[in-house]
């Protein structure tokens, strides 16, 4: 079933408790700023923390920035989510590597590193993992989804959105 917006995006990382909320808190706030309507959604491969609300330090991180993320609990991504999101982009390589080895064939170029949208914003093409580092970690993470949801709401914007 297709969502009933003009675009979906599914953000995804290992657990679904840093990397993917953080990116989905940005973007439905970037996109509520930019009065574009897409739904958004965050997952996990897997599904350590299922049920559980954000990191608290990502939280912490993103309310700094005026972000909250205190809505967003933690899932797995399951196969019908290929079918139902425009866009499925992973945080890494390990987590793009597991989306396509789950992926129906007639879904695979929605499978994309989030990153890709920063273009020349950034020098690097995954978002690490701050989960065992320190906050610092965290603020990194913050500053690269920026650049790729900026990126991408410019796409979006392009396509209609």
């Amino acid at each position: 079933m297709k969502a009933q917006s003009s675009a979906s995006v599914l953000l995804v990382c290992l657990g679904n408790i840093c990397r993917s909320p953080t990116a989905h808190g940005v973007l439905e706030h970037r996109l509520r700023e930019a009065g574009l309507e897409v739904v958004v959604d965050s997952a996990g491969t897997a599904a350590y923390h299922v049920g559980n609300p954000p990191d608290r330090r990502a939280s912490a991180a993103a309310s700094k920035r005026g972000i909250r993320l205190d809505h967003l609990r933690a899932r797995q991504v399951q196969l019908d989510d290929f079918g139902r999101f425009d866009l499925v982009l992973a945080m890494d390589r390990d987590n793009l590597e597991d989306l396509l080895a789950l992926c129906p064939a007639e879904h695979r170029e929605k499978v994309r590193l989030f990153l890709d949208f920063a273009g020349e914003q950034v020098s690097v093409r995954e978002v690490p993992d701050p989960y065992y580092g320190g906050d610092d970690g965290f603020e990194q993470v913050l500053d690269l989804v920026e650049a790729a949801t900026a990126g991408l709401i410019e796409q979006l914007r392009r396509e209609g959105a």
